[in-house]
């Protein structure tokens, strides 16, 4: 049932549920977000897996960590990038986060978002659901990296990213 699950979403299914306005919008709440603390933020959406990775029983939590590693995530000047990653062919969310802002947040706050997140995906409610999202991490941003008026870089896209 998952290989079928993957082999029928695409393209189409990601246009279908983030339409050029949602992910315009993403994209500034990313921006207004990263104004308000030093943390980075990406938003990845893939529509599902490779049929080899399938195969290998690549878990969504396996791909999420490969993605924040090829994307450099962990790259930025604090240890405070944060990737939402989106499996869309499952619904299922998985929130990667630098070392420098989860070892302050810890696991559970990652994963009560996730879940937040993935019943409003289930609910169809895609745009509402990852704005949601930004603004629960951005809070957890602004209380362990807020931000210095003086210096502080935009370090990765904002742009929503569709794999």
């Amino acid at each position: 049932m998952r290989v079928l699950q993957h082999l029928f979403s695409g393209p189409w299914l990601v246009r279908r549920s983030f339409t050029a306005s949602a992910l315009s919008k993403i994209e500034t709440a990313i921006q207004h977000s990263e104004s308000s603390h030093l943390g980075e933020l990406r938003f990845v959406v893939e529509p599902g897996l490779h049929l080899f990775d399938l195969l290998r029983g690549k878990s969504a939590r396996e791909r999420a960590l490969e993605v924040f590693s090829q994307l450099r995530i962990w790259d930025t000047e604090h240890n405070s990038g944060v990737l939402i990653y989106l499996l869309l062919a499952e619904r299922d969310v998985e929130i990667v986060a630098d070392r420098g802002i989860h070892q302050r947040v810890g696991e559970g706050a990652w994963q009560a978002i996730c879940k937040e997140m993935e019943t409003r995906f289930k609910q169809q409610q895609f745009e509402q659901g990852a704005i949601e999202g930004i603004a629960r991490i951005t809070a957890l941003l602004q209380q362990h990296f807020p931000a210095d008026n003086n210096d502080n870089p935009n370090e990765l896209p904002d742009a929503p990213l569709i794999l």
